[in-house]
């Protein structure tokens, strides 16, 4: 996992091939006032933007994830969001199947931290990271960027 500014981003581009067109999209892209939803940014980048209510840890728990085929790169755009994490070698008890369709892997675990992301921080999941996002009061907007393995 990594836990960063926007203004650091560029530390971060040898760690893989797409990172640094996502931290380009998101430099040239209107974050603020960009429309809720899903797009294709190019070959193996997706940008997923939402706008809602924070949840409550025990809601966001109960979706503890991670993936086997993408990179998070989860970006606070407004709000306070807190997240809770936990290294997959330490997640033992798997709550169903993984969703191929979904690449998603949820677990009946609880975090070993959380963490807060305010306006302009942005955190890196790999697929060893097992996070439950969205956590907090208030709306929260954020973008998540789903970069393919």
């Amino acid at each position: 996992m990594i836990v960063d500014t926007i203004q650091n981003a560029g530390k971060y581009f040898s760690v893989h091939p797409l990172f640094e067109k996502a931290f380009e999209y998101i430099n040239s892209t209107d974050l603020i006032n960009a429309a809720d939803g899903k797009s294709d940014i190019t070959e193996g980048l997706k940008a997923i933007f939402s706008n809602k209510p924070g949840m409550t840890a025990e809601a966001s728990v109960a979706k503890f994830e991670c993936h086997n085929k993408h990179i998070d790169i989860q970006l606070c755009i407004n709000g306070v969001e807190t997240i809770g994490w936990k290294p997959r070698e330490k997640c033992v008890t798997a709550n169903g199947s993984y969703n191929e369709e979904k690449d998603v892997q949820l677990y009946n675990e609880q975090p070993d931290m959380y963490f807060n992301l305010t306006s302009g921080q942005f955190a890196i999941f790999f697929p060893e990271d097992v996070h439950a996002p969205m956590i907090g009061e208030g709306q929260i907007k954020k973008l998540v960027i789903k970069v393919s393995l």
